[in-house]
């Protein structure tokens, strides 16, 4: 509806509006204010989408179905976290009682600094943290059992993670062009390694892949060009194509006898 409108400084929804659509105010950077009306009863996925002026949304008290906690959009009950606003500065605690972040929840938040995530959360959503530039560090907690594709897609500034070992997934290009990430634990509870998963974390310098993981996506770790070491756990089966292509520092690998099928392209380079 509004998505583009790069000179809107504020907004106004009559009560009369139910709905907000997806990508309704996307990129629309010179956002500053807007406040949700109790009639609204859906928001669609990137509403405020690269609102990078965005400070906080507020959300009318008399609303049954979101709220907002210093400009923070959660659902009724705070067990959700559906936007963070890009203009909000600095570091950020979740409150306790959340249990999932939505898909694109901070997604292009590039002011985000730091974010602590609790333990009850169990779901992080795709692209969930997806172009956070400014997030330096971040530990997923035990309870969280998938990290979305494209959950941390291009945060070019992390470089630690913590994975907690509840997590049996590693999605899609979770962690694609990551580029500053020198390290990261993958633990014994994760059994998929997804397709570019890590591809173009070109600082990461070595990887153990635990014998829980029964399958290395294609292009994992594609142009993965500072990995010189390489440890395949014992339970994994099929290495996908083009799974470690561009690895031009890896001068070995060992093959576990588990191994079945190795794909195209998958140490090419």
């Amino acid at each position: 509806a509004f998505s583009g409108c790069g000179k809107l400084t504020s907004v106004t929804i009559p009560d009369s509006v139910t709905s907000i659509g997806k990508r309704a105010f996307y990129n629309c950077t010179g956002l500053t204010s807007v406040t949700i009306p109790g009639s609204v009863t859906s928001i669609g996925n990137q509403a405020f989408y690269y609102c990078t002026k965005l400070p906080h949304i507020t959300v009318d008290a008399s609303n049954l179905f979101y709220r907002d906690i210093e400009g923070v959009l959660f659902s009724k009950n705070l067990s959700v976290l559906i936007v963070y606003p890009a203009g909000r500065t600095g570091g950020y605690t979740i409150p306790d009682s959340v249990t999932s972040i939505v898909s694109y929840a901070f997604s292009g938040c590039s002011k985000l600094t730091s974010v602590t995530i609790p333990d009850g959360v169990t779901s992080i959503g795709n692209y969930a943290f997806s172009d956070c530039t400014g997030l330096t560090g971040v530990t997923i907690p035990d309870g969280v059992t998938s990290i979305g594709d494209w959950a941390f897609e291009y945060c070019r500034g992390l470089t630690s993670v913590t994975i907690g070992n509840s997590v049996t997934g590693i999605g899609n290009s979770a962690f694609s062009g990551c580029t500053g990430l020198t390290s990261v634990t993958i633990p014994g509870s994760v059994t998929s390694i997804g397709n570019y998963a890590f591809s173009g974390c070109t600082g990461l310098t070595g990887v153990t892949i635990p014998d829980s993981v029964t399958s290395i996506g294609e292009w994992a770790f594609y142009n993965c060009t500072g990995l010189t070491s390489v440890v395949i756990g014992n339970g994994v089966t099929s290495i996908g194509g083009g799974a470690f292509y561009g690895c031009s520092k890896l001068t070995g690998v060992t093959i576990p006898g588990s191994v079945t099928s190795i794909g195209d392209s998958a140490f090419s380079g």
